[in-house]
């Protein structure tokens, strides 16, 4: 991910997988121009080399809308919906990814599982860390991907590297049940926020 800046526009370079650039686009154009209005950027693809560039408009309103539209471009290339991506344009939403290289190392075989242990059977260790935590999760090849606000998204990004590291699931839950207790906003009202949020 490069950052370029020049007269006042910011440039971004993100590269994504090329098999996601036809996500990013969305039927007709529709996901980059809404991503365009949404934050006030220009969005230019090299569907040869997945380079996606954003830039900012001279005329934008708020300067940060053009590193939200970075992570709505990368959330975009590690799997996620486009329409959970557009959530990150509200002020209190982030993304994170994880490699899950850098913990479990290279190892095909180990990824595999790894991958297998925390979307878990039918994919309910994901869902019960999502549900649990208000946050919304992406496991695309060696990454995960989660979006959501900051204290919740911890909570999860500990979860996913207590799996990474081993631990039990049934250890995991407990984790989060404790954790769980403190939020107090539901997870239906975090993401009716983020929806309005994202509405052109």
């Amino acid at each position: 991910m490069d950052f370029e800046s020049q007269e006042n526009i910011s440039t971004f370079i993100v590269t994504i997988p090329n098999n996601r650039i036809g996500a990013l686009i969305g039927p007709n154009g529709r996901v980059k121009n809404r991503l365009e209005k949404l934050a006030g950027v220009e969005v230019k693809i090299d569907s040869g080399s997945g380079e996606v560039f954003i830039s900012s408009k001279p005329d934008i309103k708020d300067p940060f809308l053009v590193i939200k539209a970075r992570d709505i471009v990368h959330a975009v290339g590690r799997g996620f919906n486009p329409q959970i991506a557009f959530s990150l344009i509200d002020e209190d939403m982030y993304l994170e990814i994880i490699n899950m290289k850098t913990v479990v190392g290279t190892n095909p075989n180990k990824l595999k599982r790894i991958r297998g242990r925390i979307i878990g059977k039918e994919g309910r260790t994901r869902r019960v860390i999502e549900e649990t935590t208000g946050t919304r999760i992406s496991v695309f090849g060696n990454t995960v991907g989660i979006i959501g606000p900051y204290e919740r998204l911890k909570v999860a990004r500990d979860a996913v590297h207590l799996l990474l590291e081993g631990a039990k699931h049934g250890t995991v839950y407990g984790f989060l049940e404790e954790k769980a207790q403190k939020f107090r906003l539901s997870t239906r009202e975090i993401w009716d926020k983020a929806s309005r949020d994202s509405k052109i």
